[in-house]
């Protein structure tokens, strides 16, 4: 009789094969989580953007920026003859990493902050500040 083949895979060509899939895993992983942290930082700056517009008609209404004290919560306060605010809702939502937007005024000029990932002033890629100010080019 003859011996039947066996035709199997050894155990160093199955390491080779989960090896390379987690290669494969990681790099896809990694292109996503950049792309996470780009959709991020675009997410900040266009709530921010959208801060901007309702505080340009709040002083274009009021004659002036909310006060530091007020905040952007001043936003969301009836306008004058109207049953809305500037900006729709009832909080001012936080930035995309859970942290409050910082926002200083001086009655003329006002500025908002978003401290990134890290929620901390100063950083780089995610953790970068991103800073608008009233009258600027970003806005």
């Amino acid at each position: 009789m003859k011996a039947s083949l066996q035709q199997a895979f050894s155990l160093i060509e199955v390491m080779v094969v989960v090896v390379i899939i987690g290669l494969l895993a990681s790099v896809v992983t990694v292109g996503v989580m950049g792309f996470l942290a780009d959709s991020r930082i675009t997410a900040a700056k266009t709530q921010i953007s959208q801060f901007m517009e309702a505080l340009d008609l709040y002083k274009l209404t009021n004659g002036k920026y909310p006060s530091k004290s007020q905040g952007l919560e001043a936003l969301l306060e009836p306008r004058k003859g109207r049953d809305e605010g500037y900006l729709k809702g009832t909080e001012i939502p936080k930035d995309p990493w859970g942290h409050e937007y910082e926002y200083r005024s001086t009655g003329s000029k006002c500025k908002i902050i978003c401290y990134g990932a890290n929620g901390e002033e100063g950083g780089t890629g995610e953790d970068e500040d991103i800073v608008v100010t009233s009258g600027s080019k970003d806005n």
